[in-house]
This record gives structure tokens, C-alpha cells and sequence, in this order.
């Protein structure tokens, strides 16, 4: 590549792409950088039509610079789809012109847009890796991870309702189970048994029928009945 003169608005350097071109000056809006040059083709003809590369620019339907050369400096511009500079193209001088459409601070990448045709045939299919592009990109990244945050939130709070229900169903199961047959210090209270007495007038500290009951409600409250009658041994011996 031959080298830039000292006095030149810009250098060749390492770029996202690979190399591109960058300002060493201040460049203001609507000054020309660097002209885009190289053979003409005639696409009349069929070896200049068979010519093909990534740097061809086409001035018009017969006309194209081939701009593969290396002293076409120009030829290291990178595209962008919001550029700081464009192609000024004269077709009838059969020249074209790059210049800046804002002001280009010195250490700012020099961009320009090559076009529809160029962007779709070598661009789109491998990715545009412009500045504009990539903050695309990552906005489109950052709006997925977010998407994928709130769906995982949304999945938690769903699981942990969930839990929570269940755990609440569970609770109203056991307390619903006590209450029919609930125990109490020990001891059954649905009617069926206290310290292993029956209390529905079946069997009571192994005594069963009502005398028993009666017995023990007689020593709860202190009061004794006298039984009527003889008992069955004093009637017979009095016989």
C-alpha cells in the first residue's frame, strides 16, 4: 500500500471490519476526503464485464471504476448505514468524490453507504457490522434477555402461588381430619373411647351398662344410691 501523505485528513487502520478509514483532522460537513478511483470498465466489452470484485463502482449503465487498485485509498471507507460522509458521483466526468455530510472529529471511522445493490449482494447474507447495525443488535439481545427475565419471573411467582396453594390445601386437609376424629391430650373425642372408656353407653373401665355409668357419676358427685331390695343371697337364706 503506498504511503499517506502527512498532510492527508485521515490514515488506514484496524476497524471492525478489518481495515477502515479513519480521520487524523477535523473534517467539516461538505468537505471532500479522498477521491474514489481506479480503471474504468466498459461493460460493452466482454473482458471488462467479466470483471469482478468487491470494489467495482458503477457510474452508470456503461461505465464502472474498478476500484481494487491500492493506491485507491477510498477503496478502505467501510459502509455504514448511517454515515458521516457519501459518494458525490459525476458520471459524465466518470469520477466520483467522497465527502462528509457531517462534521468528522479527528479518531472517527469515515463511512459512507454503498448502496441497495452492494448492501444485499455482500452484506446482508454475512451481517451489516456498522455502528447503527450493531446497536440494533444489541438492543434486539438486551430486549430478549429481558423478555426471558420476565418470563422466568413470571414462572416463579406462577410455581410459588401454586405452592402456596397447595400448602394452604393441605393445611385445611389436616385440620379438617382432626376435627372428625381430633385427639386431644391422648384421647379421643368423637365418642368413641377416653383412657380406653366408652362413653356411648357400651363399656366404661371395663364395666358395661348404665349402673357402671351410674356408679361413677354417683363417686363424681359424692352422692351413693341404696339399691332396693334384697340382695339375691339374703333372700334365700331367709327362705
Amino acid at each position: 500500500m503506498s504511503a499517506i501523505s502527512s498532510n492527508k485528513p485521515y490514515r488506514v487502520g484496524r476497524s471492525r471490519t478489518g481495515l477502515g478509514l479513519f480521520a487524523t483532522k477535523p473534517i467539516k460537513k461538505g468537505a471532500k476526503i479522498v477521491r474514489y478511483f481506479g480503471p474504468l470498465l466498459d461493460s460493452r466489452k466482454k473482458k471488462d464485464d467479466a470483471i469482478e470484485n468487491k470494489y467495482l463502482f458503477e457510474l452508470s449503465g456503461r461505465w464502472t471504476i474498478d476500484g481494487s487498485v491500492r493506491e485507491n485509498i477510498a477503496r478502505y471507507i467501510n459502509h455504514a448505514c448511517k454515515p458521516n460522509a457519501e459518494s458525490d458521483v459525476k458520471p459524465r466526468k466518470r469520477k466520483v468524490v467522497i465527502r462528509a455530510i457531517k462534521n468528522i472529529e479527528p479518531g472517527e471511522e469515515i463511512s459512507y453507504d454503498y448502496g441497495t445493490d452492494y448492501f444485499k449482494a455482500y452484506l446482508k447474507p454475512i451481517g451489516c457490522k456498522c455502528d447503527a447495525c450493531e446497536k440494533k443488535r444489541r438492543k434486539k439481545r438486551a430486549e430478549a434477555r429481558a423478555e426471558r427475565l420476565r418470563l422466568k419471573a413470571r414462572a416463579e411467582k406462577k410455581a410459588l402461588k401454586k405452592a402456596e396453594k397447595q400448602a394452604a390445601k393441605a393445611r385445611e386437609n389436616q385440620l379438617n381430619g382432626t376435627s372428625n376424629g381430633v385427639e386431644l391430650n391422648g384421647k379421643h373425642l368423637n365418642g368413641q373411647h377416653l383412657n380406653g372408656q366408652h362413653l356411648n353407653g357400651e363399656r366404661l373401665n371395663g364395666h358395661g351398662g348404665k349402673s357402671a355409668a351410674s356408679k361413677m357419676i354417683a363417686s363424681e358427685s359424692g352422692i351413693f344410691a341404696r339399691p332396693r331390695g334384697k340382695p339375691a343371697r339374703e333372700r334365700q337364706a331367709s327362705a
